[in-house]
């Protein structure tokens, strides 16, 4: 059977089509998009009316080539932002852009409102300024009108499901991310709502991953030339759904790293682990499929590179990353450690520039060269996995330590990245597939319609289908006197 999965990421969107046939995925990108932010007088948003033309588009281009015949199509993106629809269903305007910065400081002033431990006794996710739950309270606080005039409130994958399909539901992973929802029960915490002024009549229904919400809107299906093809609420938060692309084998004591622009490293659990020692450590209660728990860290990733090569791109250097890459492997160890995590890395206007501040803010010799500043930059990421993984161990003694490590996303591709990591981590690092997320959206589909019976079928599946590499660590010593470095500078 075939099924579409639009991913939608940061940087750039994506039409892939599954084809599920006695065990085997295979995959076929049949459309890309840039995925440009833009900056408006009132702030950084989304071009959401371009998004979808060209998820339309995709519609048209499988039509075209592959007729008509289609079991499912479901849309994936980043968490935490959202849309606002009135009571006629029109958009009110294009949504914010998690990087905007109408959220500095609202946090401080959120928690004066309800504490910090509470947020995090009613909903189990780690907190970063760009949350959905400060986000609107930042509209509280600026005096925003549309609350007045809202309706219903989407997140962005769900969003796009309602444009498909004319459904209003809000999936169950994706609305984990908003830090406004309890992850164990599903149901939206009104005492948060309460605290903070915010409507929680506008957020619609939580609905199961894999479930059949509708099928296309028949304007859609006539432009497009196909049928009433289901849609389906699959994982709709991209790491969810990378999460179950990841070909883990069952028994296994495994950790996941969703390696991109952010890099989202955890274990999955049954239940959620909400208590004053993992807010500490900065771990958040994702919602998985199957209703298991995303138990992670968020760590600022592959970000910190795409940004010094848009930097060096605008003055005139053009580098793919693999070039990149390529020069890192020739530079010298350990130059410097930085905290990739820093809020001075979340969105600096000139990247290289703050990662030098970094160092000398912490004094350390600066790079000065690309080939250094990327090598940094992989070396710090790894070496920030590294302390993630032994406090995952930490926290789940019972559990015995993790014993492989899943890379899966983009990073999956960077090698010298895998080696660090397995370095660092002193884990055996298994990278691909590169598609994870779309392979996990399309598992999820073949869920809702019943073509698959489990999660572990799924990932089975996909074991049988994709190239693996595996990566062992090396150099312990040497990653271990890093490591100490970046926990002395925080």
């Amino acid at each position: 059977m075939n099924y579409l999965a639009f991913d939608l990421g940061a940087e750039s969107g994506r039409t892939v089509l599954g084809r599920l046939e006695k065990n085997r995925l295979e995959l076929e990108v049949l459309h890309r998009f840039p995925n440009r932010s833009v900056l408006l007088p009132d702030g950084l948003h989304w071009d959401t009316p371009y998004l979808f033309s060209e998820i339309k588009d995709s519609l048209s281009i499988y039509r075209q080539k592959y007729g008509r015949e289609l079991a499912g199509v479901s849309c994936d993106s980043w968490g935490v932002d959202f849309a606002l629809l009135d009571k006629n269903d029109s958009l009110l305007g294009n949504p914010y852009h998690y990087r905007d910065h109408r959220t500095d400081e609202v946090m401080a002033k959120a928690f004066e409102k309800i504490s910090p431990e509470e947020i995090y006794r009613l909903t189990g996710i780690q907190f970063m300024q760009l949350n959905t739950i400060f986000q609107m309270y930042a509209m509280v606080l600026f005096g925003s009108p549309l609350f007045s005039v809202s309706q219903t409130c989407l997140m962005t994958a769900d969003l796009f499901h309602f444009f498909l399909s004319g459904e209003k539901v809000q999936e169950y992973t994706l609305a984990t991310t908003s830090q406004l929802l309890h992850p164990g029960t599903g149901q939206w915490a009104k005492t948060i709502f309460n605290k903070l002024s915010l409507p929680i009549q506008i957020m619609p229904p939580v609905t199961s991953s894999g479930t059949v919400i509708g099928n296309l809107r028949e304007k859609v299906a006539e432009e497009s030339g196909l049928g009433r093809v289901p849609v389906i609420a699959g994982a709709s938060h991209d790491t969810a759904a990378a999460v179950v692309g990841c070909p883990a084998q069952k028994g296994k004591r495994f950790a996941y790293l969703s390696s991109g622009t952010w890099s989202l490293l955890g274990v999955e659990l049954e239940n959620p682990l909400i208590n004053e020692v993992a807010r500490k450590a900065g771990f958040t209660n994702e919602g998985g499929v199957g209703q298991t728990i995303r138990f992670l860290r968020n760590v600022t990733g592959l970000w910190l590179l795409q940004e010094c090569r848009r930097k060096w791109l605008k003055e005139g250097e053009k580098m793919e990353y693999a070039d990149l890459t390529k020069m890192a492997e020739s530079a010298p160890p350990f130059l410097a450690v930085i905290n990739p995590d820093d809020p001075s890395f979340l969105a600096p206007e000139d990247m290289p520039a703050a990662i030098v501040r970094f160092c000398e803010k912490t004094g350390q010799k600066a790079p000065e060269t690309k080939a250094q500043f990327v090598r940094i930059i992989l070396e710090s990421l790894a070496l920030r996995y590294g302390r993630v993984i032994r406090e995952i161990n930490r926290l789940f003694p019972e559990r015995g330590e993790v014993e492989v490590l899943h890379v899966v996303g983009g990073g999956s591709q960077n090698q010298l990245l895998n080696q660090f990591t397995a370095d660092a981590t002193g884990l055996n690092v298994v990278a691909g597939p590169v598609e994870a997320t779309a392979a996990g959206n399309i598992i999820t589909q073949a869920l809702a319609t019943g073509e698959i019976g489990s999660i572990a079928e799924g990932r089975e599946t996909i074991r049988n289908s994709f190239p693996l590499s595996t990566y062992q660590p090396k150099n312990r010593d040497a990653w271990f006197s890093a490591g100490k470095r970046l926990k002395n500078i925080g």
